[in-house]
Formats: C-alpha cells, sequence, structure tokens
C-alpha cells in the first residue's frame, strides 16, 4: 500500500506544488474509502486537487459545477419515457463516476445538495423507486470557498458529517509560488496526468485498510476523544459515532500509507482535526469569541491523555 501511496503523492505533486501535507491528507481520504471536503480562498489549488487525484485513479471522473439552478436530477439522473420501446429509461446523472468532483458545492440549493447523501453514505442513488448501485470504487470530492458568502447555501450538518475530512489547501510558501510561476501549469495539465493504479487495485488496497490493528487502548482514546466533544463548552453539536468510526479509518489508512499494518496514536493526533473538526457546531458565544472547531480538537489533544506503549 505504502508504494502505491507515494506513486500517486509523486502524481499528484505534478500539479500541486509546496502542499504535501494537503496532498497526503487527501490521499488517506482516498485510500480510507471516504469522501473529501477542501475548502480555502479561491486561487490555492482546490479544482486543481480534485482532477489531479480524479486522473491518477483509474476508472471514470465527472465534474459537476454546481449553481443555484442545478437540479437534483442533474445530479443523480432521470427516468425518461422512451416511446420506441413504450418505456422508461434511466438516464444516469454526473454522480455516477469512480471519482465525481462536486465543484463549488454551497453554491446549490439545499435540495440538491441532499441528492447527494444517499450516493455518500450508502453508495447508491434511488429514482422513481428504483436503486442503482455506484462503484465500488466511488468518492466524492466537493469544494467550496468559505469566504465568498453571497449566493451560498451553508452546508448543513447532515452532508458535512458525510464528508470523512476536510482539508483547508493554505497558501504555498515563498519558494513553492516560485515554483508554481516557473511551471505555469494551468487547470488542464490535472486531467492530463495518466493513471498510476486501476479502480480494482484501489478496491483491493481500500478493503486491506479494514486489517490494519487498532490497539483496544487506542480505540478508547478515540472515543475520549469524540466524547469530549460532545461535553465540551463551547460546542452546540459534537462529533457523531460516525466521527469515531472516521477517525478509526483514517487512522488505518495513515498507518497502511507509512508501511506499517498497526495504528500509532501520532496516526490518530494527525487526522483528529481533519476529520472531526468541520463535524462540530460552534455556539453562539464561542463563535463570537473567534472559537473554531480547529481550535477545539487541538485542545482536546492536548487535555486528552494519550494512551502509553504498555496499554
Amino acid at each position: 500500500m505504502d508504494q502505491a501511496f507515494r506513486k500517486l503523492v509523486e502524481q499528484v505533486e505534478q500539479v500541486i506544488q509546496g502542499k504535501r501535507e494537503a496532498v497526503q491528507l487527501a490521499l488517506v481520504c482516498l485510500f480510507a474509502r471516504g469522501h473529501l471536503l477542501i475548502e480555502d480562498v479561491p486561487g490555492v489549488g482546490k479544482t486543481s486537487l480534485a482532477k489531479a487525484i480524479a486522473s491518477s485513479v483509474g476508472g471514470t471522473w465527472q465534474r459537476i459545477q454546481f449553481t443555484p439552478d442545478l437540479l437534483p436530477s442533474d445530479v443523480t439522473g432521470v427516468s425518461i419515457w422512451n416511446r420506441a420501446n413504450d418505456r422508461f429509461e434511466f438516464r444516469p446523472g454526473g454522480v455516477f463516476a469512480t471519482v465525481l468532483l462536486a465543484d463549488e458545492i454551497n453554491r446549490a440549493s439545499p435540495k440538491t445538495q441532499s441528492a447527494l447523501l444517499e450516493a455518500m453514505e450508502e453508495g447508491q442513488v434511488t429514482v422513481d423507486g428504483h436503486t442503482h448501485p455506484l462503484g465500488p470504487p466511488f468518492m466524492v470530492i466537493a469544494t467550496q470557498n468559505p469566504i465568498e458568502l453571497e449566493g451560498t447555501y451553508p452546508l448543513p450538518e447532515a452532508q458535512l458529517d458525510r464528508f470523512l475530512m476536510r482539508v483547508e489547501m493554505g497558501y504555498p510558501d515563498h519558494q513553492a509560488e516560485i515554483d508554481i510561476l516557473t511551471a505555469d501549469r494551468d487547470h488542464a495539465a490535472a486531467t492530463e496526468l495518466a493513471p498510476v493504479i486501476t479502480a480494482d487495485e484501489l478496491v483491493a488496497l481500500s478493503a486491506a485498510v479494514g486489517q490494519i490493528h487498532v490497539a483496544p487502548a487506542l480505540r478508547d482514546y478515540i472515543v475520549t476523544l469524540v466524547d469530549a466533544t460532545r461535553r465540551h463548552p463551547a460546542l452546540a453539536l459534537g462529533a457523531s459515532p460516525r466521527g469515531a468510526l472516521g477517525l478509526q479509518r483514517a487512522a488505518r489508512a495513515s498507518a497502511g500509507a507509512s508501511g506499517r499494518d498497526f495504528v500509532l496514536p501520532d496516526d490518530v493526533k494527525r487526522l483528529a482535526g481533519p476529520v472531526l473538526a468541520h463535524r462540530l457546531l460552534v455556539n453562539g458565544d464561542a463563535e463570537l469569541r473567534g472559537i473554531t472547531g480547529e481550535d477545539v480538537v487541538a485542545e482536546l489533544l492536548t487535555a486528552v491523555p494519550i494512551p502509553s506503549a504498555s496499554s
């Protein structure tokens, strides 16, 4: 698994320079069979990262530009009457792909956003009473801009909870930005990348993630962290059991990407922010004081004791 992971990192970094942490987190999410939310200001490579991952994985990929007039049927598909055959025929929407890039997902209406819920959770869509399976593999990579709020619809908590991880790109450092100017690549470069693993290989590697050992003490550590979010005074809503399962799955994928068949506390600590922070709802008083979900997770990582090697 670690060799495939390194190949993917090198491939994606042909397009995304100076953002190794974001690239690695995104690929951990891929191996963990999760969905990824990439959130940051315009122009830092959100869409390019999503395109590069999609192009590097064998299979199909689709891009849907989310807009206020996008309909749920544009995402899931629609049944159309065929006069020649005298019956309804299903025409699949953009969600039928190995990797779906949902660009600027918060620009679509809540009704259209919710069309993705069944697909993300169950790996299937139901149209006119008929269920149509997706994948495996199937991954949603969504992007959103947290600054430009005019004409957007914030993702509800139920939708955010379906994303295994949220990753922020951030600005590149000085040398990395010089490298970007030197390469002068555009969005097309991401779509021209050749696949480095097949869809079947991705399914097999994702299945192997589930076999990576998690010690009982580490499971207790994960549950203690998640439970602490539910009792934190700055939060109106803590992480759900889905968040605990997601943190364990992501930690396993991180261990496998490092060539280990067991999870370390460092795997959990590294991924707690990306996996849990977007699931937390800060209350009004804490929000006025500028406290974020990331701040709460960082505080809890300091407060909750790390299990010892003898645990």
